[in-house]
């Protein structure tokens, strides 16, 4: 947000402290004709409004892409970025058919309820009876990948295989998609079967309106009875910025109307649906929370019943790792009985365990379903999980150093030398600000803290940035703004990857003050709400 004449006033300040003839050791000029040499090509690019927009919104990345040189000068931010996006289209087409977008799922159905429902009178003297039988009653496997043909078609391939009880079967698809414009796409299936003969579907979406698209599937499913034609529509419409409206009508073997509500915010997500259909009509209500933390943790709760009966559902799930989502979930429903869901979600990869414990309405299956997860996870967490997480974080920690630890030497050499260039300029600020009772920089660290108990092991890893800091005070006044502060001059970052502070102990009208600031948190002193209480 710098002005033209901020850029102006910042640059002859770094000039006049970096000039090589202000500086008569050799090796204080060789190093500050290197400084000098960045601060100008620095000025080169944010002076111009075409290289300025391109570093603003891309960084250096942006000055480095390939093909701006055809681009007009007289362009817009917003030009701009429309070029940056057509030139990385073009470059992402060339790898179009290098891409793919696997997709899976596993699901093992899990029968346990000889684990609350058994006959012990009917099968004590059988042999293994003391032993509750837990089995496997059935599986399902799916899996689609993505192959782009063109800018516009994409292919897709997909298959599942399941069975139940002994019995099974499987499909093969293949589907055909076109986006047609900006505003729709169409999409051709074929697909077949063991159990059903030859599938052929036409989907088509279309955007009504920027507030309102429509969805259309036809069917056509081949079978020894004969063919069965299938129909479904759904119309969407958002009614608010968080808030999703459905109409769903589906014609075939099951016919059904279905209208919804979706609420999704930051912190919850809601869902109110009816449906009135043959066989099953329902309502449900179902909410979710979302917690603001780094696990991304989640709890929800739902309500459905029809004539197939109740069933109340409540759960949660949390990242275990980057790619990784765990989550539980317990049914409890009549005529259902008890039931308990797990789920993993692993990048584009699904795994669902669901276990059905009872066909009865058994506390101690509720309890035990709810429990029991909790236990069995904190438990992982604590001696499974988080010790290898911090590894795998130490890991990639140590790996960032050694990719980046030529070019942090080079940062840090860069920053020493700007201190001792530094040194005159802070000498003269300091005597102004003494001498108007101004702010003066007694002392100021940046790096790595350790403040918190449980990480007492972990090493401190802070430099000394005091007369850096004291060389941006102007008037009395210092201002950071948003961003990370190892690109101030004289700092660099002695611990990369890890979370970094400013700490500053500071002295405004002869009163000590002190603040901690994050590493991309704006800063401005002096502050009433810095001062140190002379009492404490």
């Amino acid at each position: 947000q710098a002005s033209q004449e901020e850029l102006k006033a910042a640059y002859r300040r770094l000039c006049m402290l970096y000039h090589p003839d202000k500086h008569r050791d050799p090796e204080l000029k060789t190093q500050a004709e290197r400084l000098f040499n960045l601060v100008h090509q620095a000025y080169e690019v944010l002076s111009d409004p075409q290289t300025r927009a391109i570093y603003d919104i891309y960084g250096r990345r942006g000055l480095e892409m390939e093909g701006w040189e055809v681009v007009e000068r007289k362009r817009t931010p917003a030009e701009i970025r429309e070029e940056f996006e057509r030139l990385q289209r073009e470059r992402e087409e060339r790898r179009l058919q290098q891409r793919t977008n696997p997709k899976g799922t596993i699901s093992v159905g899990i029968d346990a309820t000889d684990l609350f429902d058994r006959y012990d009178e009917e099968y004590e003297d059988v042999p293994g009876s003391s032993f509750p039988q837990i089995e496997i009653n059935k599986m399902h496997i799916s899996q689609s990948i993505e192959a782009p043909l063109t800018a516009t078609d994409t292919a897709i391939l997909s298959g599942n295989l399941s069975t139940q009880n002994g019995n099974g079967g499987g499909s093969i698809n293949v589907a055909l998609r076109r986006v047609t414009s900006a505003k729709g796409w169409g999409e051709l299936e074929f697909g077949a079967g063991d159990l059903q003969g030859p599938l052929f579907g036409l989907k088509i979406f279309r955007n009504l309106t920027p507030r309102c698209f429509i969805t259309t599937n036809c069917a056509l499913q081949f079978s020894s009875r004969g063919i069965r034609p299938g129909l479904t529509t759904v119309l969407a419409r958002n009614l608010d910025k968080n808030t999703m409206g459905y109409l769903q009508w589906r014609w075939g073997i099951q016919s059904a109307m279905n209208t919804s509500i979706v609420r999704d915010t930051k912190t919850s997500h809601f869902t109110m649906a009816l449906q009135l259909g043959i066989p099953h009509s329902f309502m449900m209500v179902s909410y979710q929370h979302k917690f603001q933390d780094e696990d991304q943790t989640r709890v929800k709760g739902s309500l459905k019943a029809g004539f197939f009966g109740t069933i109340v559902e409540y759960g949660a799930e949390r990242k275990i790792s980057r790619h990784s989502i765990l989550g539980a979930t317990v049914s409890v429903g009549v005529p259902q009985g008890v039931s308990l869901k797990i789920k993993l979600n692993r990048a584009s990869q699904t795994y669902f365990f669901p276990v059905h414990l009872t066909d009865q309405l058994l506390p101690s299956a509720v309890f035990y379903a709810t429990v029991g997860p909790l236990v069995m996870y904190f438990a992982m967490h604590r001696l499974v999980i988080k010790p290898y997480l911090r590894a795998q974080k130490e890991r990639e920690l140590e790996k960032q150093r050694e990719s980046t630890a030529s070019d942090i030497l080079q940062k840090k050499q860069e920053a020493e030398a700007a201190v001792r260039l530094m040194q005159e300029s802070v000498r003269r600020i300091i005597e102004a600000e003494e001498a108007r009772m101004g702010l003066i920089v007694v002392n100021a660290w940046y790096g790595k803290f350790v403040n918190d108990n449980s990480r007492k092991n972990e090493k401190v890893k802070v430099i000394d940035v005091t007369v850096p800091l004291q060389c941006l005070v102007k008037d009395s006044k210092l201002i950071l703004t948003e961003a990370s502060k190892a690109g101030l001059p004289g700092f660099y970052d002695p611990c990369v990857g890890e979370e970094k502070s400013l700490k500053v102990l500071y002295q405004f009208r002869g009163v000590l003050h002190q603040v901690m600031s994050a590493d991309n948190e704006a800063l401005r002193i002096p502050k009433q709400s810095h001062r140190i209480d002379a009492d404490g």
